[in-house]
């Protein structure tokens, strides 16, 4: 799906909030020294992109490129610090596909209305 769905079916708010599902079952088997850090900053950046996410599904046609850019930007912080969680060895190589595997597609699709806009 490269195309901006209609306004009824948003379907890249679900994709993203399965995958906030899956990463809010696994940070709670994190360290605490992590969980509590960089744990958190994963959390914030997750809801900051559904929240994005969200305000682009109602934002005017001239302004959504702006909000695709941020969304962008906020996915590949999160595929960051997700990244540095696992270098920690805080998360398994088996939970860490299971993360950035569909977090990569969710970026595939924000590259894909990018060209659109």
């Amino acid at each position: 799906m490269t195309t901006p769905p209609p306004d009824g079916n948003f379907s890249i708010l679900q994709k993203i909030t399965t995958i906030y599902l899956l990463w809010h079952n696994f940070s709670v088997q994190l360290p605490k020294p992590v969980r509590y850090n960089l744990g958190t900053k994963v959390d914030i950046l997750f809801t900051d992109l559904l929240e994005i996410i969200f305000q682009a599904k109602y934002a005017h046609k001239d302004n959504k490129l702006l909000f695709i850019d941020k969304a962008a930007i906020k996915l590949d912080s999160l595929k960051f610090f997700l990244q540095i969680i696992w270098q920690t060895k805080s998360l398994d190589n088996k939970k860490y596909l299971q993360l950035s595997e569909p977090l990569a597609e969710v970026g595939k699709i924000l590259g894909g209305w990018k060209k659109l806009f």
